[in-house]
């Protein structure tokens, strides 16, 4: 308790004042139309300029060596943006790099231009538009000061504007967002910035205002400000419907063949309430996945984490899902739309009648949510319908920093049709605090939640966590210590284990070589320490890392690893259901692991990890990983695969594991998309098929065909087959 105290009070101390300047680029009011065609026609005569960008990959000591100059403007509906992106060799005509035609693009070697803007200054959220040489445009949400890459959630999607043109020497972005798909206060006037460029040659990164390299360059921290001409009135009334309609047929042969077929209509509601609040409503909510999550080769003893990709729990997501840590969530969106069948032990889609979620800005400094969802009952599996209900409040404090407030009840309602259906009620409280330093140097977080079942309050039923981090040029340090109970139940959230004490941190030193191939390099050390009172220490590991970075952009980590395990329960390593290690026995074991990314600039790159060397009482090899070929701008085709090779003393099992996931995502146009995903799985014994073309004929709106089939990898005997025909379409009032 006291590490605990002590980690907080460095939380709360360390917050510096606001900075007093930042770059400022004043927008116009324009009257003249602007038609969004990556052109420079007269409308932009009198628009500022903001320009000098500076250089943030590889070094971030000069001005960037592929200039960029942007403009604004806006009118009554609308704030515009153009980006003329320079070459470095002004007299070729641009070989630019995309992926695909397909929107949200993500990567760091595809050219682009991209805009951040922080409505309310608050430095902790923001919304993202950017486009491509090609026209594709990418859109995305910032959360928790962009401390992170993985603070950007790119799965939110909203109706804005984008076209793009290549010229010889430089090519031309132009961007109309509509005020309505923002959330901002009535008459602000002042917003904050941030322009940033990906350059494929060289490569280099860039952006207005300089942002340090050792944070990521979507960082909060480090913004210019754009000044409105005048104070920004309402947008108006801003009501958007998204109903659905979906024709669905299943075939199931795994114990006899069945067949299904369904017509459902559904849909949501998203209504502004305010500038800054928004009202989400769904009735009959298709929570089906028309894309599949990617399998992965699981030899691990606890439950995988896959992420939430369904639009009605994206926009301010944070809010409720931004509580705990990775491994300690108190909520977990794709918990609701899932129950268990208690024959089998396998989780089932549970459909949802209705749901409804009011979130976002109360004002500067105050945000709240609150999420009420009801499930449909199940008398197959004597599942009774249940409620969810989560509120959340949160305050911002200091300059960068937040604490927060949830609540979470699950409430499964009487049935009198169901009299042996299980009607126990979960519930969890927390508290959390989130440090962001007003330079970014102090990063971190303290919280303390508690979970309440039936006859279980007050026993052991709480988390209390507190990580510390600092980092500046040439090093980085965190620090983590968790204390979890072992009555800790969050149902409607994720934890991946109870019932230990963690202790974990490490340090990364960083040397920048002015020339030469190398970016960076540097070692690093790392441990993880676990353990409870009735059995001690269970696991640890330590590592000694060392990280290269090119000027190309390739990556190589390499890490030699000592690891100790103590298993409290029986297991089996292979996960095969073989003999299983006894309970009470411990392994100390050495092994070397590596990383390689290579340079995603050439038409074939990949994101190679494997690990050698002991395993329990054994040995295991594992390679996994991603090769991809592009064929521009057409798409790309990928190869997802994972080998793994244990070998176990007798009596034990041995195995060869093998996930092999050809992809092919192809872009026939920016409308228009094809994506064939094959995973062969002999761990599961299951080879699945999914194919799903997409025909996104306005903005925002799709019709989707899919096609998914499972079979025995064994046999190749049919599981299941589906056949899905979905439409979307998305109507403003």
């Amino acid at each position: 308790m006291k590490l605990y105290i002590t980690l907080m009070a460095l939380c709360l101390g360390f917050n510096a004042f606001a900075q007093e300047h930042h770059d400022t680029i004043v927008v116009r009011k324009t009257t003249v139309p602007i038609k969004v065609d990556g052109v420079m026609d007269e409308a932009w005569a009198n628009a500022a300029v903001a320009k000098d960008f500076w250089q943030y990959f590889p070094m971030d000591t000069a001005l960037a060596m592929n200039p960029t100059e942007v403009r604004m403007l806006y009118d009554d509906n609308f704030i515009y943006y153009l980006a003329i992106a320079r070459s470095r060799t002004p007299d070729v005509m641009g070989s630019y790099i995309t992926p695909s035609l397909r929107r949200d693009f993500r990567g760091e070697a595809n050219d682009a231009v991209t805009l951040t803007m922080d409505p309310f200054q608050d430095e902790t959220n923001a919304f993202q538009f950017g486009v491509n040489p090609f026209g594709v445009q990418r859109e995305g949400l910032l959360t928790n000061g962009a401390n992170t890459s993985a603070d950007l959630d790119q799965a939110w999607d909203n109706k804005w504007f984008a076209d793009a043109k290549q010229y010889k020497g430089y090519w031309i972005a132009e961007m109309a967002v509509p005020f309505k798909t923002l959330r901002y206060k009535e008459n602000s006037q002042f917003w904050n910035v941030k322009f940033y460029r990906i350059s494929s040659d060289g490569p280099e990164r860039s952006s207005w205002p300089k942002v340090p390299r050792q944070y990521p360059i979507i960082n909060l921290a480090f913004h210019g400000v754009m000044a409105f001409e005048q104070v920004l009135k309402k947008p108006g009334a801003n009501v958007s419907l998204i109903p659905y309609s979906l024709v669905n047929y299943t075939e199931n042969r795994v114990d006899q063949l069945t067949l299904n077929r369904k017509l459902n209509f559904g849909g949501d509601a998203k209504i502004a309430v305010g500038p800054a609040l928004n009202l989400d409503l769904t009735v009959n909510p298709d929570f089906s996945q028309v894309e599949v999550d990617q399998q992965v080769a699981n030899l691990d003893r606890f439950e995988i984490f896959f992420p939430e990709r369904r639009q009605f729990f994206l926009e301010n997501a944070d809010l409720f899902a931004g509580f705990g840590s990775e491994n300690l969530r108190p909520f977990f969106s794709r918990r609701i739309g899932i129950a268990k069948d208690t024959a089998t032990g396998l989780n089932v889609q549970n459909p949802i009648y209705v749901g409804a979620r009011l979130s976002g800005k109360l004002d500067k400094n105050w945000r709240m949510g609150l999420l009420s969802m009801q499930s449909a009952r199940d008398y197959d599996i004597s599942q009774p319908s249940t409620n969810y209900t989560v509120g959340v409040l949160q305050r911002k404090v200091f300059a960068r920093s937040n604490i927060g407030f949830i609540a979470i009840n699950k409430q499964p309602l009487r049935d009198k049709l169901l009299e042996n259906a299980i009607y126990d009620y979960n519930r969890v409280v927390g508290v959390d605090y989130n440090l962001a330093s007003n330079d970014n140097k102090w990063t971190g977080k303290f919280f303390h939640h508690r979970s309440f079942d039936a006859g279980l309050e007050g026993q052991d039923n709480g988390v209390t966590a507190a990580t510390i981090s600092y980092t500046v040029v040439n090093w980085d340090f965190d620090f983590t210590a968790q204390d979890v109970g072992a009555n800790f139940n969050p149902e409607v959230g994720f934890a991946r284990r109870t019932d230990y004490r963690r202790a974990a941190g490490n340090v990364n030193w960083k040397f920048y070589p002015k020339k030469g191939a190398l970016q960076s390099h540097g070692p690093g050390l790392d441990f993880d320490v676990l353990g409870n009172e009735r059995y001690g220490t269970t696991d640890w590991d330590l590592n000694l890392m060392y990280q290269f970075r090119f000027r190309s952009s390739t990556i190589i980590d390499m890490r030699l690893r000592r690891e100790f395990i103590y298993l409290f329960d029986a297991f089996d390593p292979t996960n095969s259901e073989g003999v299983e290690l006894p309970e009470g026995s411990s392994y100390a074991y050495n092994l070397l692991r590596f990383n390689v990314l290579s340079d995603a600039r050439k038409r074939v790159y990949v994101d190679l990890s494997g690990r050698i060397g002991q395993y329990f009482n054994g040995t295991r090899i594992n390679l996994e990983g991603t090769i991809n070929y592009r064929k521009q701008p057409f798409g790309i085709f990928g190869l997802n695969f994972s080998y793994n090779r244990i070998r176990l003393p007798e009596p034990y099992s041995d195995a060869n594991f093998i996930l092999i996931g050809p992809k092919i995502d192809l872009s026939f146009s920016r409308s228009l998309f094809w994506t064939t995903f094959i995973q062969y799985n002999n761990q599961i014994n299951n080879v699945n098929i999914n194919s799903r073309l997409q025909w996104r004929f306005r903005p925002v709106s799709d019709i989707f065909l899919v096609y998914t089939d499972n079979y025995y990898s064994d046999t190749y005997v049919n599981k299941n087959r589906a056949v899905v025909l979905k439409c979307t379409y998305w109507l403003n009032l």
